[in-house]
């Protein structure tokens, strides 16, 4: 499969199927200008699309049934049938079924994936609750992937036109916070970030903030000892590293006065510290976004969603967004690595830039 495919095929999971994704997937799916940027298969069947089509009355959504990737349709979305059984959905209740049927289609979405027959993957929401089995013993999705990726670490990164937010803990209990808070935990993190920054958003020199864990990031050790021991020295190490890393910066005030947008992304130390304002502050346009594994992962930055699923009231704005920032990405990617097998492509393609920039300045 080539990187250098104009229209790339994006997988599309379908979540919980007591929750919204079906949903948000058929009202981002059915514009059809989508198909000028990708071709979409989404891992269900044919009787749930229908069953969540036939709740959207409004909206004209229409599909090709595939048995497989071999050859899906460059000028219609795609339904690869993961199950054949009839499924009794109940939207907005939280069941086994819903859990399970997630599975089905997460797996796959991740096979085809694995086998290079797609370009990249938006995840409709999971419940962690009802989806854990023995082949799914994980927080959410973000460990998941890094296991079948087999990569040492990953970041959940959120992404939105006027901010990015990256998380050094996820899913984790408050009571056990302090013990995930570690230096090196916060180097591997800081170099993910910094390397998705340049090949995965196109920044040449990224430049990070580090937000403390402690209230006033500690007050120099009067309200907690982790940035002077743990947070300062990975920062240090970090630079050492030639990362462009600044912090750590107390977190209430870092986002109240605007700090965020002098830095290109932020590493929070937990999930509430950077999910809160993030989700503020995207307005409706964040993306979740999986950093440092070999393929493209998107998603919403919400959940299932139980208390409207089936209502026909669930924006689409942010799987959309996710949608096209995958899109965007695996694009990004290929122009990186295209460069670099090419160094004076790359250089002819800045002194362009500089060229372009300055005719502008001028006029």
């Amino acid at each position: 499969m080539s990187t250098e495919l104009q229209k790339p095929i994006i997988g599309f999971s379908c979540g919980d199927l007591n929750g919204i994704g079906l949903e948000i997937i058929i009202k981002a799916l059915s514009d059809t200008r989508i198909l000028d940027f990708c071709t979409p298969v989404v891992f269900a069947n044919n009787k749930s699309i229908n069953f969540y089509r036939k709740t959207l009355l409004d909206i004209n959504f229409t599909f090709t049934i595939i048995k497989d990737l071999t050859k899906p349709n460059i000028k219609q979305v795609n339904v690869l049938s993961c199950w054949e059984e009839d499924v009794a959905i109940t939207p907005g209740q939280l069941n086994e079924t819903g859990g399970k049927y997630a599975f089905k289609s997460l797996k796959a979405a991740v096979e085809a994936l694995q086998n290079k027959q797609i370009h990249g993957l938006v995840t409709a929401p999971i419940h962690k609750k009802n989806i854990q089995s023995e082949e799914f013993n994980y927080s959410g999705h973000t460990p998941y992937f890094k296991d079948a990726f087999h990569v040492d670490d990953v970041v959940m990164l959120l992404a939105a036109s006027n901010i990015r937010v990256g998380l050094l803990t996820e899913h984790v209990p408050v009571t056990e916070l302090a013990s995930h808070i570690t230096s090196a935990a916060i180097l591997s993190k800081l170099r993910i970030m910094n390397n998705s920054l340049i090949k995965d958003f196109g920044i040449d020199k990224p430049k990070i903030a580090v937000l403390g864990l402690n209230p006033h990031a500690g007050d120099e050790g009067l309200i907690g000892k982790e940035e002077q021991t743990i947070i300062k020295p990975a920062i240090k190490e970090a630079k050492n590293n030639n990362l462009l890393v600044f912090g750590p910066y107390s977190a209430d005030a870092f986002f109240a006065r605007g700090q965020h947008e002098q830095f290109d992304a932020v590493l929070a130390m937990y999930h509430d510290q950077g999910l809160i304002p993030f989700k503020s502050l995207a307005i409706g346009e964040g993306v979740n976004y999986t950093a440092g594994l070999p393929i493209v992962r998107t998603s919403p930055d919400h959940g299932t969603a139980f208390d409207i699923a089936g209502k026909g009231i669930a924006d689409a704005s942010s799987f959309v967004s996710a949608t096209f920032e995958c899109i965007e990405i695996i694009n990004r990617r290929a122009v990186y690595e295209e460069n670099h097998k090419n160094p004076l492509r790359r250089i002819s393609a800045r002194v362009f830039a500089n060229v372009v920039d300055e005719r502008i300045i001028e006029e």
